[in-house]
């Protein structure tokens, strides 16, 4: 039995022509190399599997092909193909960088290409995956790269551009490969089933190109996975369950019981799903991008943006028609939402679950507005809504004897009235006209028919008092009490005998106890202590004795500050401070025996 060999090594590309999707780049190779005007160093540049290292491979037997053809091709037939294409040549040397990746391996490289071919007219050096290379071999490799011998030829190949250096790229001739599109894949491997007589429909294979993502080397290894699975008959079907892929006809169901706001059809479609082992994200990606299509869809100018399988367009187009942007627009924006949040949340299921419930009542939640200059959201709003006002009494609207109240009308200060609100009685109201009077004079009635009596002016804290009655206990603020040494000692001393009180705080109650007070001005005062250790404590407590001095004096504004006496700072070093070598030498100096029992045992001091 043969040895199987996969098909993207079977059918990787021998010559340029035979690139798939890469022919602004294999053109420009071709060119140069007719014209003779080859670059020394090369950077290849794009995502995983679209060719980069077999266009470098085809352009290094390609320039030492003895009898090139006219358009720019090799001729697979001298020695120097010969040799290339059976694996035994000597004049190409390719060097994984993923694995090789130390200033060594690039030295050792720079070594070889001291020495010139033997035969063929160039050497060649491809280096793969070169973004891998540590920072010091990029810059052992500069100076080679920049000025090599006539006959050395550097091509570099990496996914990740942006890891390279700036001096490197600046010294390469930079080709950008792009993703291979969906109708060039499925073309190629239209190719290579016809070639291996695999049966296989057009819409398997658009589906195997939709989940390669651009990436040929992909495509190439799903067919052989699905050709394995299916035996040689490579269906939509089988494809489908190969590939893990939900079909599009649970994403039409779906919409259909959303646009109808059937929750109940909806919850259950998606517990069928569920049982078949889709993940939730895996859902709401694939609905998200279903969505997507159909919202292509609807202009036909953006067809060609479509990315379904074969005979399935016209069944988008018609669902299109009969959905609102509105509804796309604001679905798309519900379901990229929950994907984002999708890993934080802890039940999975039920984070879908009330996805669906929101797209469900989606129509009655907003309406797309389109205006001439923009386009916005709004909420919808089906039955008329009562507009909120407080009404506004007149001065002059009859009230009841009760609630009568002496009203002032203020003009002029030479013209000012008092005017009397009207009595109700049982009989028709009568108002009292304004008399304008020059002092403001009340006017005296009985219970029944007088006006009543304007009360005395009140103080401030008597009309909130009346105003807000017994809800609240409103308390007048005591004025703060000046700064004495007499206060201010019986503050200190009552704060001492609380921390002497408590037992951990024995040692702070000393320091507090032996401090000495003074007075500065009326808002600061100073606390002198004999050492800093006392001092760290003092500190310590500030902010708790804070609030015993705001209840002595009543004043926030009240600091303090502490200063340790002159001639009391403690200016030695404790012990515990020092290091191994300080520690031993102090010890050494009482004990100078140290110093004889370290030298003869040859001891070493442990730093720390």
């Amino acid at each position: 039995m043969d040895k199987f060999i996969v098909s993207a090594r079977k059918y990787r590309p021998q010559a340029f022509d035979t690139v798939v999707g890469q022919s602004h780049i294999t053109t420009t190779l071709k060119n140069a190399i007719r014209n003779n005007q080859l670059a020394h160093a090369f950077l290849f540049c794009g995502p995983r599997g679209v060719g980069k290292t077999t266009c470098a491979r085809i352009l290094a037997k390609t320039i030492n092909c003895t009898n090139l053809q006219p358009d720019g091709e090799a001729c697979d037939e001298c020695n120097s193909c010969k040799s290339f294409n059976d694996g035994i040549s000597m004049n190409i040397h390719e060097l994984d960088a993923a694995s090789n990746n130390s200033v060594d391996d690039i030295r050792s490289l720079v070594e070889q290409v001291r020495f010139a071919p033997q035969a063929g007219r160039y050497k060649v050096y491809i280096v793969d995956e070169v973004h891998m290379l540590s920072q010091s071999a990029f810059n052992a490799f500069l100076k080679t790269l920049e000025e090599p011998p006539p006959y050395a030829i550097f091509i570099l190949a990496t996914t990740e551009k942006h890891k390279i250096l700036p001096t490197i790229l600046s010294r390469c001739q930079i080709f950008d490969f792009k993703r291979i599109t969906l109708n060039d894949t499925v073309q190629h491997l239209q190719e290579i089933v016809d070639k291996e007589n695999i049966n296989a429909d057009k819409a398997s294979l658009q589906l195997i190109a939709q989940k390669s993502e651009g990436c040929m080397r992909d495509a190439l290894s799903i067919l052989d996975k699905i050709v394995s699975f299916t035996n040689g008959v490579v269906t939509y079907a089988n494809t489908l369950e190969n590939l893990n892929i939900l079909d599009a006809d649970y994403y039409f169901k779906m919409l259909d019981a959303l646009l109808q706001q059937d929750l109940t059809t909806a919850m259950l479609l998606y517990d069928e799903i569920n049982y078949k082992g889709f993940e939730g994200d895996m859902v709401l990606n694939g609905f998200a991008e279903f969505i997507r299509n159909i919202l292509v869809c609807k202009d036909e100018r953006a067809a060609s943006l479509l990315e379904v399988v074969v005979g399935m367009e016209e069944k988008y187009k018609e669902t299109a028609k009969r959905i609102s942007p509105a509804f796309l627009v604001s679905a798309l924006n519900v379901l990229n939402e929950s994907e984002i949040h999708y890993k934080m949340a802890r039940n999975k299921r039920l984070h879908v679950e009330m996805t669906i419930i929101k797209l469900n009542y989606l129509q009655q939640a907003i309406e797309l507005v389109n205006d001439s200059n923009y386009t916005a959201k709004k909420k919808r709003v089906d039955t008329p809504v009562a507009i909120h006002y407080k009404p506004i009494f007149s001065v002059e609207t009859v009230r009841k004897p009760t609630e009568a109240k002496l009203s002032i009308e203020t003009a002029a200060p030479a013209e000012r009235k008092v005017v009397a609100p009207a009595v109700v009685a049982p009989k028709p109201v009568v108002e009292a006209a304004p008399v304008p009077v020059k002092t403001i004079t009340p006017v005296a009635t009985t219970t029944a028919n007088r006006v009543p009596t304007p009360k005395p002016k009140m103080g401030l804290l008597e009309a909130l008092q009346e105003k807000v009655g017994n809800r609240y206990n409103i308390e007048v603020v005591q004025e703060s009490k000046p700064l004495d040494i007499e206060s201010l000692t019986a503050c200190w001393k009552e704060y001492t005998d609380h921390l002497a009180s408590i037992p951990s705080k024995i040692s702070c109650a000393a320091a507090f106890r032996d401090a000495q007070l003074e007075i500065i001005d009326e808002m600061n005062f100073q606390v002198m202590v004999k050492t800093i250790l006392h001092q760290r404590f003092i500190d310590g407590e500030k902010m708790y004795f804070a609030d015993n001095l705001i209840k002595q004096f009543n004043n926030r504004a009240i600091k303090y500050s502490v200063k340790v006496l002159e001639g009391q700072v403690e200016t030695e070093i404790h012990p515990m401070y020092l290091g191994s070598r300080q520690r031993f030498e102090r010890i050494a100096e009482k004990y100078p025996l140290l110093y004889e029992l370290k030298e003869r045992l040859r001891l070493e001091i442990d730093i720390m």
